[in-house]
């Protein structure tokens, strides 16, 4: 029996395929600019940051459920069945006991890793501690044996019992909660997972093409590790949040969904729903289309409490599509509904990250096909105004190339004066950079954290912690205001200089790109929404001086700030040089050619060259810079045609 194979398989494949097509491509670019001498360190650097880019580009998928929900089996089912066995601990009660990441890094050897419980008592957040793996416990397993790698992810499920004043040093405990009392043992103790964080390092083949899954642990222990409400769950690609077909939506389940997965400060794209164990409907006592109307009906009322389309719910059965799969019963795998999910989540999932990829690709490249061509038409217009002077120049006298050599010594030094403007422009452009940077240096930012940090810790009212965090929000707020007024100055100049340019010497008028902080702006306005949603639910559990959450919860906040600094810093940087770049290239290229015109008319005038000869190795290089251009209109659509390519559906499904 021929099974039906997975179409998020096929659909990454696909995706992976294209970028690796565009990789390919832009290399080619590269090289054709370095054969013919085009290439220079800042466009080499874009182009290497560009392809640093693709070939580093993720796709994040969360899998979010109270326990006993049957997460960890759903991800079974859709990634690992061919291993032919259930890979990830999946038993009645709690089996994912931290948040584990699913991932592939070449650079690493296959293993899990994983962070210590203790690490709690510490403010630093789990992407932190990644840059220290000594504070990990490491254990590698075999991928060849199924029995090494079970028995490696068993251990994400353990637990050991620690004091209930320890569990609530951990934010584990909560001595007024009546559920957080009934899990107190009968010695006193209370069973905390062992690890705070898991990350699985091994070559699954999805993994390898970039994908990256994220199994976290019941819907209590999300709002106890910041990290995921603040950066693994609102930067997801596509989010599964996995209900019970018995149970429907709970109240507990409706809470996590609002506040960490469909909240207003985040991405609404790629959040689905699957209502598992439908599997537990199927009774032979009833018809097949009372069974259907009991399915409906609690599809319907998922998507009525959740606020989303009942097309965005999606009924499952994931032990038996996992059975499926594994037996190759393709009839069970059809009744189990599983490859419908998994169709949903390959065809709203990858084209979205295909666009967002293809934008951000297009624009950079464009730009960089675009400087190249500047620089060719340049080119071109040297040698042409060249071929014209010398051809004006056949059968007149000595004293008229004489004539022609002053006049394009008198060129030269007019151009020379346009380059101290140049220069004074370099000198003006450097001020504003550095001025620019002064809002949004990273060492200013990692100041304004520890003076936060500080005035919480030394906080005794809930009213001074929200004041410092307000202040803290506002003053980043106003250091991105100055640095795009500073960035609009920049542009002005940059405006003015091209049009004086083009308009003295010739230059072709490049107009510079735009560039605001808005987005990061938007991020901002997200993590303080996230921060004044997260206040509000902790100021009972700060009256009860339990300040150890509010205080990790600061620096996962602290920490995704300074992320979105340092990719505002990076962008900048790129706009610098996008800004500047084609000006310095002209310029060259210009000083350049009047050179090459002063030489040739010196060397006419000298009779060290004949007049024809000269005309002759003109008309060459003229048709060699043509041929550039033809070869740079080919690598453009090349480039168009990579970015444009759309895999036929026949041949992803064939």
């Amino acid at each position: 029996m021929i099974m039906a194979e997975n179409m998020l398989s096929r659909q990454f494949a696909a995706y992976t395929e294209w970028r690796k097509a565009l990789v390919d491509r832009i290399c080619d670019y590269r090289s054709w600019l370095n054969e013919q001498e085009l290439n220079d360190g800042q466009v080499d650097q874009r182009i290497q940051q560009l392809l640093d880019r693709l070939r580093e580009d993720k796709l994040n998928v969360a899998f979010v459920a109270e326990f006993s929900r049957g997460k960890s089996e759903l991800i079974n089912a859709i990634f690992f069945a061919g291993y032919g066995t259930r890979l990830l601990p999946s038993s009645a009660g709690r089996t994912t006991m931290c948040p584990t990441e699913l991932l592939y890094d070449k650079s690493k050897p296959t293993s899990i890793m994983l962070l210590p419980i203790e690490t709690r008592l510490s403010d630093a957040t789990t992407t932190e501690y990644k840059r220290y793996p000594e504070e990990w416990k490491t254990i590698t397993f075999d991928v060849d044996s199924n029995e090494s790698m079970i028995n490696a992810f068993k251990e994400v499920s353990n637990t050991k019992s620690v004091s209930v004043l320890e569990a609530e040093k951990y934010g584990l405990f909560d001595p007024s909660s009546a559920d957080d009392a009934l899990s107190v043992n009968k010695n006193g103790t209370i069973d905390v997972p062992s690890w705070r964080y898991a990350v699985i390092n091994f070559p699954h083949p999805l993994l390898e093409q970039g994908l990256v899954i994220l199994d976290t642990p019941g819907l209590n222990a999300i709002g106890t590790e910041p990290e995921l409400t603040l950066n693994m769950l609102p930067n997801a690609h596509a989010v599964i949040f996995i209900l019970a077909a018995d149970t429907g939506v709970t109240k507990s389940e409706i809470d996590v969904w609002r506040q960490y997965i469909s909240g207003t400060r985040w991405r609404k794209k790629g959040r689905l729903a699957a209502l598992n164990k439908i599997d537990g409907l199927w009774d032979e006592l009833k018809s097949e289309a009372d069974i259907e109307a009991e399915l409906t009906k609690q599809i319907k009322n998922s998507a009525e409490l959740l606020g989303l389309g009942i097309d965005q719910i999606f009924p499952v059965s994931a032990q038996k599509g996992l059975l499926a799969k594994v037996n190759q019963d393709e009839k069970l795998l059809i009744k189990s509904r599983v490859l419908e999910l998994e169709r949903a989540l390959s065809d709203e999932l990858i084209p979205s990250k295909k666009e967002i990829v293809r934008d951000n690709t297009q624009n950079e490249i464009e730009d960089l096909i675009t400087n190249s061509h500047v620089i060719l038409d340049a080119r071109l217009s040297g040698v042409n105004d060249q071929l014209v002077e010398l051809r004006g120049l056949r059968g007149k006298n000595e004293d008229v190339v004489e004539h022609m050599m002053n006049k394009v010594k008198v060129d030269k030094e007019n151009f020379e004066k346009g380059l101290q403007r140049y220069q004074a422009l370099r000198s003006i452009f450097s001020q504003h950079t550095n001025r620019l940077f002064t809002f949004l240096g990273m060492e200013a930012l990692k100041l304004h954290v520890h003076t936060t940090r500080e005035t919480m810790i030394d906080a005794n009212f809930t009213k001074t912690i929200r004041l410092a965090m307000d202040n803290f929000f506002s003053e980043l707020k106003k250091r991105l205001v100055s640095s795009d007024i500073q960035i609009d100055e920049i542009k002005e100049m940059m405006d003015v200089m091209y049009e004086k340019f083009s308009k003295d010497h010739g230059l072709r008028k490049s107009i510079p790109p735009v560039f605001s902080t808005l987005r990061y702006r938007k991020e901002l306005s997200k993590l303080e929404r996230a921060y004044k949603e997260q206040f509000n639910t902790a100021f009972n559990m700060i009256a009860h001086e339990k300040i150890t959450l509010t205080s990790r919860f600061f620096e996962t906040l602290a920490s995704r700030v300074v992320h979105v600094f340092e990719v505002v810093n990076r962008d900048v940087e790129n706009w610098l040089k996008a800004v500047i770049s084609p000006m310095e290239s002209q310029v060259r290229e210009h000083q350049l050619q009047l050179r090459r015109r002063l030489e040739s008319i010196k060397r006419i005038y000298k009779a060290t060259d004949t007049l024809e000869e000269r005309i002759l190795e003109l008309e060459a290089i003229e048709k060699g810079i043509q041929a550039q251009l033809d070869d740079l209109k080919v690598l453009r659509m090349h480039m168009k045609n990579a970015l444009a390519f759309e895999p036929a559906l026949e041949a992803i499904a064939a």
